[in-house]
C-alpha cells in the first residue's frame, strides 16, 4: 500500500445551463480552482462582517467536459487498482437534478452518453482478456439505501448467492470493514452479462417527479464490483520438466511442448533465443483463438436483423431486402389479373378505405415519426448509425484477422518444411553445443512472431468492438420498444377513441395524452357499443385483445 496514494480524491463537475452564474462562479484556468462570491447585502447602519468570497482547492473541475473525460479523470486509475487488489469507491454527490445518475450510469438510449459504471465494466473485463496469467472471477451486486431501508435490486434474479443469507442488515466483518448482511452476489462472465444486471437494477430503483427531473431517481444506490484474482507459481521440478522439453524440442525429438499454465510459458520462453521466444509465446496463447475466428469467418459480417410492420429495419450495409407486399396491394394485383385490368365497382370499394375509418398503421406510423415520435426516431436514428458503423468495423477486423490467420498457416508450413530439412541433412551445433540455425529458417521465424503480433492486436481490438456492438444493439432494441409502444398509445387515442373523447386529447385541451389509461377508455366505448350494436361488441374485444397481446410480447 506504501508504492500507492490513499488520498482521496475531490472533483467537480458542473451541468450545463443556458444561464450560468458566471459572476458568482469562477474556474481558473489551472483546472483545480474554483472561487464562489456571494452577493453581499447593504444595510445602512449595520455592520456585515461575514465572509462573501470562498476559494476551493480541488483535483480537478471537469466543466463542459464529456463522459469519456470523466472516466478517465476519475475513475480509470481506481479500476486499474482494484485489479491489483486495492479497494476502491467513487461516490457521486450532489442535490436534486445535478446529474449524479448521468454521471455515474449515462443516458441508456446513447451509447456515447453512457456514464461511469458501464465504462468500468468494459474496462474490466478488457483487463480480464489482457491478463492471461491471472484466473479472475467478478461479481456484481446492486444495493438501494430509501428512507433508511436497504433494498437488494437484483434480488428478482434467482442465481445470485447470498451473502450469509436472510434480511438486509448492516453487520461489521472481524476485520473492521461493513458489509450488507443477505446481499446477493451475481457472477457475470462477460460485458453482456454484467450490463444485463445494471439494466435490471436500474429498472427496479424507485423514481419520482420534481420540479427539475420528470424521472428522478429518490434514492441512494451501491452498485459494487466484486473482483477475484488467483496466480499460481512454479515448483523446481516443473521448471526442471520445462527444460528438459525445451532441449527436445530444439533437437527436434519432441513436436510439441506441454503446457498447462501461463507460468510454464514464461519458463519455457527463458530457454529460447529472441525469435523463438516470441513464436511461442504467441502461439501457446493463442492456439485456441485461432480456431474460433476461423469459424465465424462467415458468419461475422451477416450480423443483421430486419423488421416488419412499419419499415423499422438493421442490417449490415452488404445486406440488401426486399419489401414484401402489403395484402391489399397484393389482392388488387390478383384482381387485375383475373379480371383481365377491370375491377367492378364492389371490389373497388372492398379495396378503398372508408373516409369514417381509422387510417392504416403504415401511414399513421409516418405521421408519428415526424411529430411526437421525433424525438425518439432521431436516437433510433443515431444509435442505427453507430451499430452499422461498428458493424462494419467488426466485419472489416474478421477478414483482416483471417488473412492474417491463412499467412500465419503458410508461413508455419514452410517453416516445417525448413525443419524437416534440416533434420535430414544433419543438425549444426555451435561451440557450447546449441543449435545453430539457418538463414531462411530465422526469416521465417521473425516474419512468423510479426504475424502473430499483429494477429493478436487484430483479434483484441476485435473483442473490443464485439462489446461495442452488444451494448449498441441492445440500445437500439431499447428504443425501437420504446417507439413501438408510444405510437400504439398515440394511435388508439386519436383515431379507436369516439370522436367526443378525441377532442379532450387534442392540444390545448383539458387532459394531455396518455393521462386516461387507452384500455379503459376502450372498454368504456365496448359497453356503449353493447347496448347500441351487440354483433360488434366480440370483433371489438377480439381487437382489443389482439393488441394488449402484442403490447405485452413487445
Amino acid at each position: 500500500m506504501s508504492a500507492h496514494s490513499s488520498e482521496v480524491k475531490v472533483f467537480v463537475r458542473t451541468r450545463p445551463t443556458a444561464c450560468f452564474a458566471q459572476d458568482l462562479i469562477e474556474y481558473l484556468p489551472d483546472k483545480q480552482t474554483v472561487n464562489v462570491r456571494h452577493r453581499r447585502e447593504s444595510r445602512k447602519g449595520v455592520v456585515n462582517n461575514q465572509m462573501s468570497s470562498w476559494s476551493f482547492k480541488l483535483d480537478g473541475v471537469m466543466h463542459n467536459m464529456s463522459q469519456e473525460e470523466v472516466y478517465q479523470s476519475v475513475a480509470h486509475s481506481v479500476v486499474l487498482r482494484a485489479l491489483e487488489g486495492y479497494n476502491g469507491t467513487i461516490m457521486c454527490f450532489g442535490q436534486t437534478g445535478a446529474g449524479k445518475t448521468y454521471t455515474m450510469t449515462g443516458a441508456t438510449e446513447s451509447y456515447q452518453q453512457r456514464g461511469i459504471i458501464p465504462r468500468a465494466l468494459q474496462e474490466v473485463f478488457y483487463e480480464v482478456e489482457q491478463r492471461v496469467d491471472h484466473t479472475f472471477s467478478v461479481f456484481l451486486s446492486f444495493l438501494e439505501i430509501y428512507n433508511e431501508t436497504l433494498v437488494d435490486l437484483l434480488a428478482s434474479i434467482k442465481r445470485g448467492r447470498a451473502v450469509q443469507g436472510g434480511a438486509l442488515t448492516i453487520v461489521e466483518d472481524p476485520g473492521g470493514g461493513v458489509s450488507v448482511k443477505g446481499l446477493t452476489l451475481h457472477p457475470v462472465h462477460n460485458e453482456e452479462e454484467a450490463f444485463n444486471l445494471l439494466f435490471e437494477g436500474e429498472m427496479n430503483r424507485i423514481i419520482g417527479e420534481h420540479a427539475l427531473n420528470k424521472n428522478s431517481s429518490r434514492s441512494h444506490c451501491i452498485f459494487t464490483i466484486h473482483i477475484e484474482v488467483r496466480h499460481s507459481y512454479l515448483s523446481d521440478r516443473q521448471v526442471d520438466e520445462i527444460k528438459s522439453q525445451v532441449q527436445r524440442y530444439l533437437a527436434g525429438t519432441l513436436d510439441e511442448i506441454t503446457i498447462v499454465s501461463i507460468r510454464q510459458i514464461q519458463e519455457m520462453f527463458t530457454q529460447f533465443k529472441k525469435a523463438v521466444e516470441q513464436e511461442q509465446k504467441v502461439k501457446e496463447q493463442l492456439s485456441q483463438k485461432y480456431s474460433l475466428v476461423e469459424k465465424s469467418e462467415n458468419t461475422v459480417g451477416s450480423v443483421g436483423e430486419v423488421e416488419s410492420g412499419f419499415g423499422l429495419g438493421l442490417a449490415a450495409p452488404s445486406q440488401k431486402h426486399t419489401q414484401a407486399s402489403s395484402p391489399n396491394k397484393s389482392k388488387g394485383k390478383k384482381i387485375k389479373e383475373n379480371k383481365g385490368g377491370t375491377v367492378n365497382q364492389s371490389e373497388t370499394d372492398a379495396l378503398t378505405p372508408n373516409c369514417d375509418s381509422p387510417p392504416c398503421k403504415f401511414e399513421a406510423f409516418e405521421d408519428f415519426k415526424l411529430g411526437r415520435g421525433s424525438e425518439i426516431n432521431r436516437i433510433l436514428k443515431e444509435n442505427k448509425g453507430v451499430l452499422l458503423e461498428r458493424m462494419d468495423q467488426l466485419h472489416k477486423l474478421t477478414q483482416a484477422i483471417n488473412s492474417c490467420k491463412r499467412d500465419i498457416d503458410h508461413m508455419s508450413s514452410e517453416l516445417q518444411l525448413c525443419r524437416e530439412q534440416r533434420q535430414s541433412q544433419g543438425q549444426f551445433v555451435g561451440e557450447k553445443g546449441e543449435p545453430v540455425l539457418e538463414e531462411a529458417e530465422l526469416i521465417l521465424l521473425v516474419g512468423l512472431r510479426e504475424k502473430k503480433d499483429q494477429y493478436r492486436q487484430s483479434y483484441e481490438e476485435l473483442l473490443s468492438t464485439k462489446a461495442e456492438v452488444r451494448y449498441c444493439q441492445h440500445l437500439v432494441d431499447q428504443c425501437r420498444i420504446r417507439l413501438l409502444t408510444e405510437f400504439e398509445s398515440w394511435y388508439n387515442e386519436s383515431f379507436l377513441l369516439p370522436e367526443e373523447v378525441q377532442t379532450i386529447f387534442s392540444e390545448g385541451g383539458p387532459i394531455r395524452p396518455g393521462l386516461i389509461p387507452v384500455d379503459k377508455a376502450l372498454n368504456l366505448v365496448s359497453q356503449t357499443l353493447l347496448a347500441e350494436g351487440p354483433s360488434a361488441v366480440s370483433f371489438y374485444n377480439a381487437h382489443n385483445r389482439t393488441v394488449q397481446r402484442v403490447r405485452n410480447t413487445q
